[in-house]
């Protein structure tokens, strides 16, 4: 049975949202009068068969929205984007030139502030140049995936991460790890370990899935860009992938059974997953992704079908469903509203912020509050989905004060090293110190280490 380790009632129970300073939920599902800016918080009347936990999870999230619309104090949970693929085989990536263990820059936000992030999202895309999608080793959810390919390796960890974020690390129990934490590449032999979060658990975890076009041969970055797709050379392409019967579509479902399998073994064992599909939609046609810049009808039908696969087909009742746009400046993104798959499909909306930097934001505004304005009528938790930058900094100390995002997700390697194709400046440690130990700021970490459990109501 899917989700089978999360135990609460059918409400939030003030006890369980006290200790993280949050207001428990109304039995309607608002938490005050002005109901008509209120979001819901209960889960279920997007998804009835929701597991607890991924209804405690955007509980969370909703009543942090709610008090911000309200004026009240809230809190902002502090994220951390992670490419195991990137980590695990790219020497040139980060901080400092060598491959890294997984898990490098989740355990870096700790390395630099002594806490770890309270939300670390995943990318279970787009391989790493390979023939075909793989896995590291044979696992019950793997079984219809060749196993121990080289270059394939980090789904596994991306998998195991996840389960020890939201359970503990190290988890011999789990996967191949033995009880040090550490085990044996099948494919190079060499020895992998995930980072200690103190045992428990740590914190929410998310996935991206930046999948090669369907049926690419090659599962890698390139295969995402939408000039590599055939879509760049045959406009009835992209109709052809969201049309019943057809050989794209097709290759699409079988994209998609990659993706269900990894995350239903998450849903059982209870780990609810903030799940981030198709982002960035809204790029200017040509520049982006495969599925971006494409007619919002046929847009919204990706999205609906592919939810309709995951819930109804999979029956993965542990989602919790983000829509993030590009931030629309009107020159790389453009205005989202039409890509919208409505509020039946999605629980979060969101914004991949490049167009602005703390020291020059978008229009002379404001850092990020075009964006935070532009998604309040959507009438769901709003979060920052991808930045180069912590959300407080020298330049913009007061951001959370001004818009207290529900999440802040840095992007991978920016939390140190910013690409010198994208020469906006980076994070200093003092900036991500500051972040993290803002009392607006919810990190992670276990119990022990000072962090929170969100199934429970103990917070030291």
């Amino acid at each position: 049975m899917r989700g089978r380790l999360g135990l609460i009632g059918a409400g939030v129970g003030a006890a369980l949202l006290a200790p993280l300073g949050i207001r428990a939920a109304w039995p309607d599902g608002e938490t005050g009068a002005d109901e008509s800016r209120s979001v819901p918080t209960d889960l279920r009347k997007r998804d009835p068969h929701a597991t607890p936990a991924a209804r405690r999870v955007y509980a969370l999230l909703a009543t942090l929205e709610n008090d911000a619309r309200r004026g009240r104090p809230s809190r902002t949970v502090i994220g951390q984007h992670v490419e195991l693929h990137n980590e695990r085989y790219n020497p040139a990536y980060g901080d400092y030139r060598g491959t890294k263990q997984p898990g490098y820059y989740y355990r870096k936000a700790r390395d630099i502030t002594g806490r770890l992030p309270g939300f670390v999202e995943l990318d279970l895309g787009p391989g790493y140049g390979q023939a075909g999608w793989a896995v590291g080793r044979t696992r019950s959810y793997s079984g219809a995936w060749p196993g121990c390919r080289r270059y394939w390796g980090y789904v596994d960890d991306a998998v195991d991460l996840a389960v020890g974020v939201w359970a503990g690390l190290p988890r011999p129990a789990d996967g191949s790890y033995r009880p040090s934490g550490t085990h044996t590449d099948c494919a190079s032999g060499g020895e992998v370990s995930l980072p200690h979060n103190g045992g428990g658990p740590s914190g929410l975890v998310g996935f991206s899935f930046h999948q090669p076009y369907p049926g690419s041969p090659v599962k890698g970055f390139e295969q995402t860009k939408h000039r590599n797709s055939p879509g760049a050379r045959d406009p009835d392409w992209f109709t052809r992938v969201v049309t019943p019967g057809t050989t794209e579509h097709g290759a699409l479902l079988h994209d998609l059974g990659f993706l269900a399998d990894h995350l239903g073994y998450l849903a059982d064992r209870g780990v609810p997953v903030l799940l981030r599909p198709y982002h960035e939609m809204n790029t200017a046609p040509g520049r982006g992704f495969w599925w971006a810049g494409q007619d919002p009808a046929a847009f919204r039908r990706l999205w609906r079908l592919t939810y309709d696969y995951l819930v109804g087909r999979r029956g993965l009742h542990n989602l919790i469903f983000v829509w993030a746009p590009n931030s629309w400046d009107g020159r790389y993104g453009k205005e989202p509203r039409p890509y919208y798959p409505g509020g039946r499909y999605v629980d979060v909306v969101g914004v991949d912020d490049y167009s602005d930097t703390p020291a020059r934001p978008f229009r002379g505004e404001g850092w990020t509050e075009v964006w935070y304005r532009g998604l309040e009528p959507y009438g769901r938790p709003r979060a920052v989905t991808e930045s180069f930058h912590v959300p407080l900094n020298a330049a913009q100390p007061s951001t959370l004060a001004r818009t207290p995002w529900v999440l802040w997700t840095v992007w991978g390697q920016a939390l140190t090293y910013d690409n010198v194709s994208e020469p906006r400046g980076k994070n200093t440690g003092a900036d991500v110190k500051r972040t993290y130990g803002s009392s607006r700021v919810i990190k992670g970490g276990s119990t022990q280490t000072g962090g929170f459990d969100i199934r429970s109501p103990r917070q030291t």
